[in-house]
């Protein structure tokens, strides 16, 4: 079953078990994943619909720093239950050893030495980890390995 199939499948259940919070945040994603099938002119696979779920984690993430700046609780719980149900459909996150490891061998065969080199090591740690681990974690890790 494809990922847009089981989104379907949810939120026809969301609505029958009447899951308000549930079936509002996948409408959004079913509503993002649509627009980004319309700006790219064709259907998402599974990798790209993963993509645009990622978007939508982040944003929350930051929106979530936000409202904890602001002390404003009320959006900061909606937010927290947004994010964790988009979670619940992106693939489980790398574990903070597979990362360094996967760094560590990008670092290793691009021959970066300092800090200057971490676009050499960013791009193809990304490809790697695709959305299993998020930008932020793998630039801090690299960080602390050039320096």
């Amino acid at each position: 079953m494809s990922l847009n199939e089981k989104l379907r499948d949810d939120l026809k259940e969301s609505m029958r078990n009447g899951d308000s919070l549930r079936r509002s945040v996948i409408r959004l994603l079913l509503s993002a994943i649509k627009n980004e099938e319309i700006r790219v002119g064709k259907e998402l696979d599974d990798d790209g619909i993963i993509s645009v779920l990622s978007r939508q984690a982040k944003q929350r993430r930051e929106s979530i720093e936000a409202y904890s700046k602001a002390d404003r609780t009320d959006l900061l719980d909606q937010e927290t239950g947004e994010l964790n149900v988009i979670l619940q459909y992106l693939p489980s996150q790398m574990s903070s050893e597979e990362l360094t490891d996967i760094i560590s061998k990008v670092i290793e065969e691009s021959g970066a030495k300092e800090i200057s080199d971490i676009g050499r090591v960013m791009g193809p740690v990304m490809k790697l980890v695709k959305s299993r681990a998020s930008g932020s974690d793998v630039r801090e890790i690299v960080n602390k390995l050039l320096n």
